[in-house]
């Protein structure tokens, strides 16, 4: 099992062939330091997380399986789905047949800033990125490649405000958000936080990197006296376990 979820994550960060950095700020050829810290736009693999936090949520997944933490599993904010591949990779490895992961995106990229509701998010400019809208079909496509696009994969189309508080689940063992702006992280803590079964986990991919997004976390956390302390990943991933 351990050798097969290693392979996955290989394939989904492409270590393996080390295809290209999109990104403006590196130089374009393949870093292999820069791709294990998720510090790159990569042109063909199916994450951008990098691997240290890819093999967190590896780990934290199997956590929740090996417990019997209660809950499906959600990521908010896809890209190309490779961290929605990997927990349903975990789950076939594990034989559970019950679980969904639920892959929640707007399939069209980020929001144009709201500043007027969310003043943190004031001049902001990710949402003309291209790059970073990515369709609900290449998507499925990309689960399929793996042999991992079933009924247990539900996608989630729209913006956070009108899909997530309208989500029928009644728990999750694993919260995964991944919005950089403090409008899509608050939306989603908001919609998904109280679902959360005691014992499970919330990862943030972007708290070290976006102020932004490390602003909506603590204003959440603040605002419902949540105390469990947060883990850091990497550079920029952090995550916390629900112990009330």
């Amino acid at each position: 099992m351990s050798l097969y979820l290693d392979l996955l994550i290989r394939c989904i960060t492409n270590t393996i062939y080390g295809d290209a950095n999109k990104g403006y700020w590196r130089p374009a050829e393949y870093d292999a330091e820069a791709r294990r810290e998720g510090l790159d736009w990569p042109e063909v693999a199916h994450s951008m997380i990098g691997v240290l936090r890819l093999e967190n949520l590896c780990r934290l997944t199997r956590t929740v399986l090996d417990e019997g933490i209660p809950g499906d599993l959600i990521e908010t904010g896809v890209w190309r789905g490779g961290a929605c591949i990997l927990m349903r990779g975990v789950l076939k490895a594990y034989g559970d047949g019950m679980r969904k992961v639920y892959v929640a995106d707007s399939f069209r990229g980020l929001p144009p800033p709201d500043a007027e509701k969310y003043p943190a998010d004031a001049g902001q400019t990710i949402h003309t990125y291209d790059y970073l809208a990515v369709s609900r079909d290449t998507v499925a496509e990309n689960f399929r490649a793996y042999g991992l696009l079933d009924e247990q994969v539900v996608f989630i189309e729209g913006w956070f405000k009108d899909t997530l508080p309208n989500l029928t689940v009644s728990a999750f063992a694993i919260i995964r958000l991944d919005g950089d702006l403090y409008e899509s992280t608050i939306q989603a803590l908001d919609a998904l936080y109280p679902k959360l079964s005691v014992g499970g986990f919330v990862i943030v991919d972007d708290y070290g990197s976006w102020p932004s997004c490390q602003q909506a976390v603590d204003d959440y956390r603040a605002a419902h006296d949540v105390r469990d302390r947060i883990v850091p990943i990497d550079s920029t991933g952090v995550y916390w376990r629900r112990t009330t």
